[in-house]
């Protein structure tokens, strides 16, 4: 089955633009090219940029993806660096969790503090230049 670039996107559920950027920069392999000079694709396309899509959503870098699909390419290695690269990807999750949290505590306070007077009385104005 040979796919357009437009119904890849929609089979994907990946924008025009962003599948070509894939392709730009390796993600995604060159596709083939119909007489008409128009990129043709094929099923692997649209589970590659499916693997691509599911670990971009999970926070994955564009190196850590390359790293995973090379893993995927390549059946027969050791998963080890799939392992360290999704533990190394929870920790990042887990610090700006951490993060999150912190700015949400501080929000909390300074609405909390907040006074119905003037501007120059105003505990959330204080707070941030503090």
């Amino acid at each position: 089955m040979s796919l357009s670039i437009g119904l890849l996107a929609k089979a994907s559920d990946v924008k025009v633009p962003t599948i070509r950027f894939y392709e730009e920069i390796g993600l995604l392999p060159q596709a083939r090219r119909a007489a008409n000079d128009r990129r043709i694709y094929d099923q692997d396309a649209v589970r590659r940029l499916a693997f691509i899509r599911h670990a971009r959503q999970l926070g994955f870098s564009v190196d850590a993806i390359r790293d995973l699909l090379d893993l995927s390419d390549n059946p027969d290695r050791n998963c080890g660096e799939a392992n360290r690269l999704a533990a190394q990807q929870l920790h990042d999750v887990e610090s700006k969790i951490a993060q999150l949290e912190g700015l949400r505590d501080e929000l909390v306070r300074m609405v909390d503090a907040a006074c119905n007077g003037q501007a120059g009385d105003c505990r959330v104005i204080e707070a941030l230049a503090g």
